[in-house]
């Protein structure tokens, strides 16, 4: 395992994984500070799916591992409200956590390791042919880049953020930590729903 350190974690509605893109908008006053010091130190900040609770307003309760996030593109297209483009870097593993008195949630983490890059075995070439019409489609600045379609981590994340998996698989792909598992997975939710590769 990696490093343990000290981030806030922003406990969403959503699944983030390394290399993909999270674009979000921050209007309550805690995410807007979160925001402003995470520009200013150039630092990361934890995204985590929420296991219980809501996005807005009181503190939600988020599952043990997530993702960091770092902003790659920022605006303020008006006082009180950022856009944000963040960039998914490393898992982690929340060790302990707390609330502060602004109601953002603070924790320990400890990074994993990054992963070796994995090329795309052949037997799920058809799904890097499939991401790749994907992103044809929906445009590629949607997409992380440069498209890396001869690996495994980046073709089975992907494909997992743009198809709609339920958010306790795409939660489970994240803690399994192994891209293999995850292109098994977007398999068998495509042969279940009789697309043809």
């Amino acid at each position: 395992m990696g490093a343990t350190v000290e981030i806030p974690i922003f406990p969403l509605g959503t699944v983030l994984y390394p290399g993909g893109l999270l674009p979000l908008r921050i209007f309550e006053q805690r995410y807007l500070d979160l925001t402003k010091c995470c520009i200013r130190d150039n630092a990361p900040f934890g995204v985590c799916l929420i296991r219980e609770g809501v996005e807005v307003g009181t503190v939600a309760v988020p599952y043990a591992v997530g993702c960091t996030a770092r902003i790659a593109q920022w605006d303020m297209p008006h006082l009180g409200v950022f856009h944000l483009v963040t960039h998914g870097e490393s898992v982690f593993r929340i060790l302990e956590q707390w609330t502060a008195k602004s109601g953002l949630v603070q924790a320990q983490v400890e990074l994993d390791d990054p992963a070796p890059a994995l090329p795309l075995p052949e037997e799920y070439k058809d799904l890097g042919t499939l991401l790749q019409k994907i992103i044809a489609k929906v445009g590629a600045e949607r997409f992380p880049s440069p498209a890396r379609l001869d690996l495994a981590g980046w073709v089975g994340y992907r494909l997992a953020e743009v198809l709609p998996l339920e958010v306790e698989i795409k939660q489970r792909l994240l803690e399994a930590r192994d891209p293999v598992a995850a292109l098994s997975e977007v398999k068998v939710f495509l042969q279940a729903r009789q697309v043809v590769l």
